[in-house]
């Protein structure tokens, strides 16, 4: 069984389509393992924060949210970090401070598996999630849209913009607290 696992991988592994399979079969993305961010992880998250902004953050930022005990996890897929997700929890609220994927790994996944994780996370201990986000990122929108956030509220000028100028947040919100529909019983009043 193992060695039919490592002859599929190895296929896996060098199929040009392997985007395409990703985003139309699902089921086919490749085993991701979502595990808390470590120190050695700093320079990986730090180089893929890199190369998805034109306004990163910085290491030393990444360092702090370890520092400070923010909730910090990788997406780690055949070794490599692909993806990361910093979750804030405080007083009943959970605000999702960044979550990224490499750009050369967007679109097959990892994203949307990054951040049911954040919010599984954020159940425990919150009864509302937050993030913001630029009203130009539209792949990012469709994803929170499609996992349940919906626009709360605009910040203006929160982001840098190129030639000195700033873009605008969208402040998305998801309630964790189980809809009490669901949770009537039948024949109820």
């Amino acid at each position: 069984m193992v060695e039919l696992f490592q002859v599929v991988r190895r296929w896996w592994e060098r199929d040009p389509q392997k985007a395409f399979y990703a985003r139309f079969c699902p089921d086919t993305l490749a085993e991701v393992e979502i595990r808390p961010m470590k120190k050695r992880d700093l320079k990986a998250v730090a180089a893929i924060e890199a190369s998805a902004y034109q306004f990163p953050w910085s290491s030393n930022i990444f360092k702090n949210c370890l520092k400070t005990g923010y909730s910090c996890w990788v997406a780690e897929a055949y070794g490599e970090i692909v993806g990361y997700g910093i979750l804030s929890l405080g007083v009943g609220e959970a605000h999702v401070m960044n979550l990224c994927v490499a750009p050369d790994k967007q679109g097959q996944g990892y994203g949307r598996k990054l951040l049911e994780h954040l919010i599984v996370v954020a159940e425990k201990e919150a009864e509302m999630i937050f993030l913001e986000v630029r009203p130009s990122n539209e792949p990012a929108i469709r994803l929170y849209h499609r996992l349940g956030f919906n626009e709360v509220g605009r910040r203006k000028d929160y982001y840098p913009a190129g030639d000195g100028k700033r873009e605008d947040a969208l402040i998305l919100a998801r309630s964790l607290i189980p809809s009490q529909s669901k949770n009537a019983p039948e024949g109820g009043r």
